[in-house]
C-alpha cells in the first residue's frame, strides 16, 4: 500500500482483518496535519438498498447503474467489518470532524491491533514501488489526485506520458472560500438565493454539506465562480485583505452575503477569510489497474507479473463534494476482492475496472447535475440567460 491518507489507512485496516494477508504500508507524512472538516456520507453505513439510495441527486442513478445483487453484496460486506472499525465509520457519518482526526483514529486502530501491518515512513518513488513488487503481491496506489502510478499503467516503450491515463473534464474555475462564524449557521437553497439576490455577477454558494457547527463555531466553505483570466491573475492562496484590494467586486459580494448572515443570527466572523483558487476538475483513470500490462505478457516488467490497482483519488475525483466517502466505498470493494483468495487475478482486475467505471458514471452524472443546477442558480434573476441554459427537449 503506497499512500497513507484516509483511503490507504482504511484499506489497510480492512485488510488487516483478512486471513493470510499482510500489509506493507508506505507513508510519506510523519504526522497528520490536514484540519479541514469532512463528513462521511450515510450510505457508507447503510443497512438496506433503500437507505443506500437515499440521495436527492443521484439516488436514481445508483438504481440505474448498479444491479440489486451488487448493492446487496456490498451491504453484506459492510455488516462483516470488524466492530472496532465499524464503530468509527458509524461515528463519522453523524457529523463533521477534522480530516486529521479520521486519519489519526485509523492509524491508532491499526497500531492497537498490533498484527499484520508493517509501516514505513518514507517518500516512495514509482521506481521504489516497482522494485518492492514481488510475485504474489498486490500493489495499491492510494497517493491521491497526483497519483504516483496512474500514468504508468499503460505499457509503452519509453517514459510514461503525463496524463496519458487520465480523462479530465474542466468544469470551471473557482475560489474556495472558508470562514469561521461564531453562531450556528446552515444554508439551504432558499438561503443561498436570498443572500445572493443583490450579487449580479459573483455569487457565494456554500457547498453541499459544507457547514458545520461544533458547539461554538460554524465552519462554512463555499465557492465563487471566476473566469480563467481572473484565475491566472490570482495567487494560489490568499486572505480577505488581498481579495478586497485586488478583486473588490468579489469581496463586495462576499461582504453582502456575510452581512445578511449577521442580520439573521447576530454573530460575527472569527478571523479572516481563507481563500484558495483552483480549477474544478472531474477526472478518472482510463485504466484503474495494470491489466493491459498483464495482457501484453510483459513478464520482464514488475507490472507484467503482479496486480496493481488505483484506489481513492488516484482513480476518480470530483470537485463538488467530498471524495472521501467515494474513496472509502472504493476501499471496501477492493478489500472484498482481495479477500476472495480463489479469485483469478484477471477476473479480479476485470471486476475492479467495471466497478470503477460504474462509480465514474455515478460521479460524472452527479457532478454534471450539480454544475447544471449551479449554472441555473447563477442566472435565476435573468430569465433570458436562464432560458439559454435550459435544454428542455
Amino acid at each position: 500500500m503506497v499512500g497513507a491518507g484516509p483511503v490507504g489507512l482504511l484499506l489497510t485496516a480492512l485488510l488487516q482483518s483478512t486471513e493470510d494477508c499482510s500489509v506493507h504500508l508506505s507513508e510519506k507524512r510523519p504526522e497528520y496535519t490536514r484540519t479541514r472538516m469532512v463528513q462521511l456520507a450515510p450510505y457508507l453505513v447503510a443497512d438496506s438498498v433503500e437507505s443506500y439510495r437515499t440521495d436527492d441527486i443521484d439516488g436514481d442513478s445508483v438504481e440505474a447503474i448498479f444491479d440489486p445483487p451488487e448493492l446487496e453484496d456490498a451491504l453484506a460486506y459492510r455488516q462483516s467489518i470488524a466492530p472496532d472499525l465499524a464503530a468509527l465509520l458509524q461515528g463519522w457519518t453523524l457529523g463533521f470532524c477534522p480530516l486529521n482526526s479520521i486519519e489519526r483514529s485509523l492509524s491508532d486502530l491499526i497500531d492497537a491491533r498490533g498484527h499484520g501491518v508493517e509501516r514505513t515512513s518514507a517518500v516512495v518513488t514509482a521506481e521504489d514501488a516497482m522494485s518492492m513488487l514481488e510475485p504474489g503481491d498486490v500493489l495499491v496506489d492510494s497517493t491521491g489526485s497526483r497519483s504516483l502510478l496512474r500514468d504508468r499503467l499503460i505499457p509503452n516503450p519509453g517514459e510514461p506520458v503525463d496524463g496519458q491515463n487520465t480523462v479530465n473534464v474542466r468544469l470551471e474555475y473557482a475560489l474556495v472560500i472558508t470562514f469561521l462564524y461564531g453562531q450556528p449557521y446552515d444554508c439551504n437553497e432558499y438561503c443561498k438565493y436570498y443572500k445572493n439576490k443583490e450579487n449580479p455577477r459573483y455569487k457565494f454558494i456554500p457547498m453541499v454539506h459544507r457547514t458545520h457547527y461544533d458547539g461554538a463555531v460554524s465552519h462554512v466553505t463555499g465557492i465563487v465562480n471566476i473566469s480563467a483570466e481572473e484565475y491566472e491573475a490570482m495567487p494560489t492562496r490568499f486572505d480577505g485583505e488581498w481579495l478586497r484590494e485586488n478583486a473588490p467586486d468579489v469581496a463586495q459580494s462576499m461582504d453582502r452575503f456575510i452581512d445578511k448572515i449577521k442580520q439573521e443570527t447576530q454573530g460575527e466572523i472569527l478571523g479572516d477569510l481563507e481563500i484558495v483558487r483552483i480549477p474544478l476538475d472531474l477526472y478518472r483513470a482510463r485504466n484503474a489497474t495494470n491489466r493491459r500490462w498483464l495482457a501484453a505478457g510483459r513478464s520482464d516488467h514488475p507490472f507484467g507479473r503482479s496486480p496493481v490497482l488505483l484506489a481513492g483519488d488516484s482513480a476518480i475525483g470530483s470537485p463538488y463534494f467530498q471524495s472521501i466517502s467515494l474513496g472509502f466505498e472504493n476501499a471496501m470493494f477492493l478489500a472484498r476482492l482481495v479477500a476472495q483468495r480463489d479469485l483469478a487475478v484477471g477476473e479480479m482486475l476485470d471486476r475492479y475496472e467495471l466497478y470503477i467505471y460504474k462509480q465514474w458514471l455515478r460521479v460524472y452524472m452527479r457532478s454534471k447535475m450539480i454544475k447544471h443546477n449551479k449554472d441555473l442558480f447563477e442566472s435565476i434573476d435573468d430569465p433570458l440567460a436562464l432560458l439559454d441554459k435550459l435544454h428542455i427537449y
